[in-house]
């Protein structure tokens, strides 16, 4: 059985400010990447991000973008070295104005260590959702003081 998953979540705002707080490392920073996000998200770039709960900063490779559309990310799988999963986030701009996030992953090796990491990442991702929407929505940073 492939090890995968999506999450969704919808955002009260146009889909290009949804998108700048993704590509933009000091936005992402704000909600998302506690210990600090490097390097715009750029069609090949090679970034960093960093989180206080996982500290250490790490290679986020970036396969693909698609401004306002679509973003493709490849990283290590957790607790598998030399194994990356691939992340899609597609952005979709809603009629009544809101934003439609949908994040997927996939990749990880079917072990009952990669099941533990996809579910790990599953949870991430459900987080950043939440973490974003409350960030751009309301100004407030739910991951601030979470992990440490």
């Amino acid at each position: 059985m492939e090890l995968k998953f999506t999450v969704a979540g919808r955002i009260a705002k146009p889909v290009g400010e949804v998108f700048e707080a993704v590509v933009d490392p000091d936005l992402l920073s704000n909600y998302f990447t506690t210990g600090g996000a490097r390097g715009r998200l750029e069609t090949g770039a090679e970034v960093t991000w960093d989180f206080h709960d996982f500290p250490g900063a790490f290679p986020v490779l970036v396969q693909e973008v698609i401004p306002d559309e679509r973003i493709v990310l490849q990283w290590e799988a957790d607790y598998t070295p030399g194994s990356w999963t691939t992340v899609t986030m597609d952005f979709q701009q809603l009629e009544d104005g809101r934003t439609l996030v949908r994040i997927s992953e996939f990749g990880w090796p079917e072990t009952d260590t990669g099941l533990k990491a996809c579910m790990g990442n599953c949870e991430g991702w459900t987080g950043m959702l939440c973490a974003m929407k409350a960030w751009l929505e309301h100004g407030i940073n739910l991951r601030a003081g979470f992990y440490k």
